[in-house]
């Protein structure tokens, strides 16, 4: 079983870019399981015609433990796994704590003996690297951390952030660093920022995705661009990252 864990600055497109993994292992034919980590439980929703599924922290919070594992794990395009974490009421709880305990009530409930899946891929709020957010960094849970980044100043500053708190985990046994991926906005110098930040941390470019149109009429649609446009070059960049990450996973699928 092959686990990856996805890090990276708001709004850099985390859930775009796991979802659009997660429909290309399931293509090659793969046991797929995508587990949201993010209160606003919309990871999997290009796995759902643009819809939501139920959150494990809501149904905590709704049925005590009175609830099937059917109830937390939801099958979308493609027979992909999806799983969202959900989170605290606004104003009241740790976001941390609640991946934590989601996290948790899936090994409890026995997801990865029932489901068998090949890949795991975890998709994680923000650029938060502190309590339960490094969960799905440690081993157990991850083989290997990938930071999604664009060119931009802020971007590359998060993903510094979260490459410097993987390198210090790694003395507590958290996984490695697998490399950045490059999600294009074209500004200035993007080639040349994202290149440094890799030779700073001693990883690599791992995969390079374009800004494209296709990907947002893609989630107008409430697919990913891999379903909604197969053909198309930015599809193709996702089916070679995810090439790259299985090479890099190594006989771990």
């Amino acid at each position: 079983m092959l686990k990856l864990t996805f890090y990276g600055k708001g709004g850099i497109g985390k859930s775009t870019t796991v979802s659009n993994l997660s429909s290309v292992f399931a293509a090659k034919g793969l046991r797929v399981m995508q587990i949201g980590c993010d209160p606003k439980a919309d990871s999997t929703s290009a796995l759902h015609n643009g819809t939501g599924i139920p959150a494990v922290l809501d149904l905590i919070r709704e049925r005590n433990d009175n609830f099937s594992l059917e109830d937390m794990v939801h099958v979308g395009d493609g027979g992909v796994l999806c799983v969202e974490a959900g989170g605290p009421v606004p104003g009241l709880g740790c976001a941390g704590r609640g991946i934590i305990a989601a996290l948790e009530k899936l090994e409890q409930k026995g997801a990865y003996d029932v489901y068998k899946p090949d890949v795991v891929l975890y998709d994680v709020l923000g650029d938060v690297v502190c309590g339960g957010f490094t969960m799905p960094m440690r081993r157990g849970y991850a083989d290997q951390v990938y930071i999604l980044t664009s060119g931009e100043k802020m971007s590359i500053y998060a993903a510094a952030n979260i490459a410097m708190a993987v390198e210090n985990f790694r003395g507590r046994g958290y996984a490695p660093l697998g490399g950045l991926i490059l999600n294009r906005k074209n500004v200035e110098g993007e080639d040349e920022n994202v290149r440094a930040l890799a030779e700073n941390f001693h990883t690599e470019i791992a995969g390079d995705i374009s800004l494209s149109n296709e990907i947002r009429q893609a989630e107008k649609m409430g697919k990913t661009v891999v379903n909604a446009f197969p053909d198309s070059p930015v599809a193709k960049q996702f089916e070679l990252l995810a090439e790259t990450l299985l090479k890099k996973g190594g006989s771990s699928c």
